[in-house]
Protein backbone atom coordinates (compact mmCIF):
# COMPACT_ATOMS: atom_id res chain seq x y z
CA UNK A 1 0.00 0.00 0.00
CA UNK A 2 1.22 3.50 -0.86
CA UNK A 3 2.25 5.27 2.34
CA UNK A 4 1.31 8.85 3.14
CA UNK A 5 4.96 9.77 3.62
CA UNK A 6 5.73 8.95 -0.02
CA UNK A 7 3.13 11.51 -1.07
CA UNK A 8 3.58 14.12 1.65
CA UNK A 9 4.82 16.57 -0.99
CA UNK A 10 4.57 16.10 -4.75
CA UNK A 11 6.48 18.71 -6.74
CA UNK A 12 4.91 19.19 -10.16
CA UNK A 13 7.19 20.72 -12.77
CA UNK A 14 6.25 23.37 -15.29
CA UNK A 15 8.08 25.39 -17.91
CA UNK A 16 10.17 28.02 -16.19
CA UNK A 17 10.62 31.50 -17.70
CA UNK A 18 14.16 31.97 -16.34
CA UNK A 19 16.69 30.27 -18.66
CA UNK A 20 19.31 30.43 -15.91
CA UNK A 21 17.27 28.12 -13.68
CA UNK A 22 16.59 24.84 -15.42
CA UNK A 23 13.89 22.42 -14.38
CA UNK A 24 16.62 19.91 -13.58
CA UNK A 25 18.37 22.26 -11.18
CA UNK A 26 15.11 23.13 -9.42
CA UNK A 27 14.18 19.46 -9.11
CA UNK A 28 17.62 18.63 -7.75
CA UNK A 29 17.25 21.33 -5.10
CA UNK A 30 13.81 19.95 -4.18
CA UNK A 31 15.14 16.41 -3.91
CA UNK A 32 18.11 17.52 -1.83
CA UNK A 33 15.63 19.10 0.58
CA UNK A 34 13.68 15.85 0.90
CA UNK A 35 10.88 16.06 -1.67
CA UNK A 36 9.55 12.47 -1.84
CA UNK A 37 7.76 12.68 -5.20
CA UNK A 38 8.23 14.51 -8.49
CA UNK A 39 5.62 14.77 -11.24
CA UNK A 40 6.78 15.69 -14.72
CA UNK A 41 4.23 18.00 -16.32
CA UNK A 42 5.11 19.26 -19.79
CA UNK A 43 1.83 20.06 -21.52
CA UNK A 44 3.24 21.91 -24.53
CA UNK A 45 6.56 20.13 -24.98
CA UNK A 46 7.38 17.87 -27.91
CA UNK A 47 7.23 14.17 -27.13
CA UNK A 48 10.97 13.70 -27.70
CA UNK A 49 11.78 16.57 -25.35
CA UNK A 50 9.43 15.21 -22.69
CA UNK A 51 11.04 11.80 -23.02
CA UNK A 52 14.54 13.19 -22.63
CA UNK A 53 13.57 15.29 -19.63
CA UNK A 54 11.84 12.28 -18.13
CA UNK A 55 15.00 10.21 -18.46
CA UNK A 56 17.04 12.88 -16.72
CA UNK A 57 14.48 13.20 -13.93
CA UNK A 58 14.40 9.42 -13.49
CA UNK A 59 18.14 9.48 -12.85
CA UNK A 60 17.76 12.21 -10.24
CA UNK A 61 14.78 10.63 -8.49
CA UNK A 62 16.36 7.19 -8.39
CA UNK A 63 19.46 8.62 -6.74
CA UNK A 64 17.24 10.32 -4.15
CA UNK A 65 14.91 7.31 -3.65
CA UNK A 66 11.99 9.51 -4.72
CA UNK A 67 8.96 8.71 -6.84
CA UNK A 68 8.68 9.92 -10.43
CA UNK A 69 5.28 10.26 -12.04
CA UNK A 70 4.42 11.70 -15.45
CA UNK A 71 1.38 13.87 -16.03
CA UNK A 72 -0.92 12.53 -18.78
CA UNK A 73 1.74 10.56 -20.66
CA UNK A 74 1.51 6.88 -19.80
CA UNK A 75 3.83 6.09 -22.70
CA UNK A 76 6.56 8.39 -21.41
CA UNK A 77 6.17 7.07 -17.87
CA UNK A 78 6.77 3.53 -19.13
CA UNK A 79 9.61 4.52 -21.43
CA UNK A 80 11.62 6.22 -18.68
CA UNK A 81 10.90 3.59 -16.04
CA UNK A 82 8.75 5.95 -14.00
CA UNK A 83 6.76 4.92 -10.95
CA UNK A 84 3.43 6.03 -12.31
CA UNK A 85 1.21 8.42 -14.23
CA UNK A 86 -1.21 11.15 -13.18
CA UNK A 87 -4.44 11.41 -15.17
CA UNK A 88 -6.83 14.33 -15.50
CA UNK A 89 -10.54 14.28 -16.39
CA UNK A 90 -9.83 14.55 -20.14
CA UNK A 91 -7.12 11.88 -20.24
CA UNK A 92 -7.36 8.16 -20.93
CA UNK A 93 -9.61 6.59 -18.26
CA UNK A 94 -8.00 5.12 -15.16
CA UNK A 95 -9.59 1.74 -15.86
CA UNK A 96 -7.99 1.55 -19.31
CA UNK A 97 -4.53 2.30 -17.98
CA UNK A 98 -4.91 -0.07 -15.02
CA UNK A 99 -5.68 -2.97 -17.37
CA UNK A 100 -2.33 -2.64 -19.15
CA UNK A 101 -0.10 -1.08 -16.49
CA UNK A 102 2.72 -3.08 -14.92
CA UNK A 103 2.32 -4.47 -11.44
CA UNK A 104 2.83 -1.81 -8.73
CA UNK A 105 2.53 0.99 -11.30
CA UNK A 106 0.95 3.99 -9.62
CA UNK A 107 -2.01 5.84 -11.06
CA UNK A 108 -3.10 9.19 -9.69
CA UNK A 109 -6.28 10.96 -10.76
CA UNK A 110 -7.73 14.44 -10.34
CA UNK A 111 -11.16 15.36 -9.02
CA UNK A 112 -12.81 17.65 -6.49
CA UNK A 113 -15.94 15.52 -6.12
CA UNK A 114 -16.29 12.75 -3.49
CA UNK A 115 -18.42 10.46 -5.67
CA UNK A 116 -16.06 10.86 -8.61
CA UNK A 117 -13.12 10.09 -6.32
CA UNK A 118 -14.83 6.85 -5.27
CA UNK A 119 -15.33 5.88 -8.91
CA UNK A 120 -11.71 6.61 -9.79
CA UNK A 121 -10.47 4.51 -6.88
CA UNK A 122 -12.78 1.65 -7.90
CA UNK A 123 -11.15 1.77 -11.36
CA UNK A 124 -7.67 1.49 -9.89
CA UNK A 125 -6.45 4.93 -8.84
CA UNK A 126 -3.83 4.77 -6.07
CA UNK A 127 -4.21 8.37 -4.98
CA UNK A 128 -6.37 11.42 -5.68
CA UNK A 129 -5.22 14.94 -6.46
CA UNK A 130 -7.95 17.22 -5.14
CA UNK A 131 -8.43 20.90 -5.85
CA UNK A 132 -8.40 23.71 -6.54
CA UNK A 133 -7.92 24.46 -2.81
CA UNK A 134 -6.78 28.09 -3.11
CA UNK A 135 -6.71 30.47 -6.10
CA UNK A 136 -3.83 29.66 -8.45
CA UNK A 137 -2.19 31.04 -11.57
CA UNK A 138 -0.16 27.89 -12.30
CA UNK A 139 -3.01 26.13 -14.12
CA UNK A 140 -5.12 28.23 -16.46
CA UNK A 141 -7.81 25.54 -16.55
CA UNK A 142 -8.13 25.25 -12.78
CA UNK A 143 -11.73 25.16 -11.64
CA UNK A 144 -13.35 27.08 -8.79
CA UNK A 145 -11.80 26.76 -5.36
CA UNK A 146 -13.24 24.18 -2.99
CA UNK A 147 -11.39 25.14 0.18
CA UNK A 148 -10.49 22.92 3.10
CA UNK A 149 -14.03 21.60 3.53
CA UNK A 150 -14.14 20.40 -0.06
CA UNK A 151 -10.77 18.71 0.36
CA UNK A 152 -11.83 16.94 3.54
CA UNK A 153 -15.02 15.71 1.87
CA UNK A 154 -12.93 13.89 -0.74
CA UNK A 155 -10.56 12.55 1.93
CA UNK A 156 -13.53 11.11 3.82
CA UNK A 157 -14.92 9.46 0.69
CA UNK A 158 -11.96 7.24 -0.22
CA UNK A 159 -9.41 4.94 1.41
CA UNK A 160 -6.39 6.05 -0.65
CA UNK A 161 -4.12 9.06 -0.08
CA UNK A 162 -5.57 12.42 -1.13
CA UNK A 163 -3.34 15.37 -2.02
CA UNK A 164 -4.53 18.94 -1.92
CA UNK A 165 -3.53 21.01 -4.95
CA UNK A 166 -3.98 24.58 -6.07
CA UNK A 167 -2.35 27.78 -4.83
CA UNK A 168 -0.67 26.14 -1.85
CA UNK A 169 2.08 28.12 -0.14
CA UNK A 170 3.62 27.43 3.26
CA UNK A 171 0.72 28.96 5.16
CA UNK A 172 -1.73 26.96 3.06
CA UNK A 173 0.24 23.80 3.77
CA UNK A 174 -0.05 24.53 7.50
CA UNK A 175 -3.81 24.97 7.17
CA UNK A 176 -4.19 21.71 5.25
CA UNK A 177 -2.00 19.83 7.72
CA UNK A 178 -3.84 21.29 10.71
CA UNK A 179 -7.46 21.27 9.56
CA UNK A 180 -7.73 18.25 7.24
CA UNK A 181 -6.53 14.66 7.17
CA UNK A 182 -5.16 14.90 3.63
CA UNK A 183 -2.05 12.79 3.05
CA UNK A 184 -0.14 15.71 1.59
CA UNK A 185 0.01 18.40 -1.04
CA UNK A 186 0.93 18.81 -4.70
CA UNK A 187 2.71 22.05 -5.56
CA UNK A 188 3.80 23.83 -8.73
CA UNK A 189 4.41 27.57 -8.46
CA UNK A 190 5.31 27.69 -4.77
CA UNK A 191 8.48 25.75 -5.59
CA UNK A 192 9.09 26.64 -9.25
CA UNK A 193 8.96 30.37 -8.50
CA UNK A 194 10.80 30.32 -5.18
CA UNK A 195 14.09 32.18 -4.84
CA UNK A 196 15.37 29.14 -2.95
CA UNK A 197 13.42 26.02 -4.02
CA UNK A 198 15.16 23.81 -1.46
CA UNK A 199 14.25 26.06 1.45
CA UNK A 200 10.67 26.23 0.18
CA UNK A 201 10.46 22.44 0.08
CA UNK A 202 11.81 22.25 3.64
CA UNK A 203 9.20 24.74 4.82
CA UNK A 204 6.35 22.92 3.08
CA UNK A 205 7.40 19.58 4.56
CA UNK A 206 7.88 21.22 7.94
CA UNK A 207 4.25 22.32 7.96
CA UNK A 208 3.21 18.66 7.97
CA UNK A 209 5.92 17.43 10.32
CA UNK A 210 4.71 19.92 12.92
CA UNK A 211 1.34 18.16 12.90
CA UNK A 212 2.61 14.55 12.96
Amino acid sequence: MLSKERLRLMFITSSHPNPDRSILSIVQSALDAGAPAIQLRAKKARSRDTLELGRRLRELTKAANALLLVNDRFDVALAVGGDGVHLGPDDVPVSAIRRIAPERFLIGASTDQPTEAQRLVSEGANYIGCGTIYPTSSKLDAGPTIGLAGLQAVVDAVDVPVLGIGGIDVEGAREIATHTSAAGIAVIGSIMDADDPGSQVSALLGAFRACD
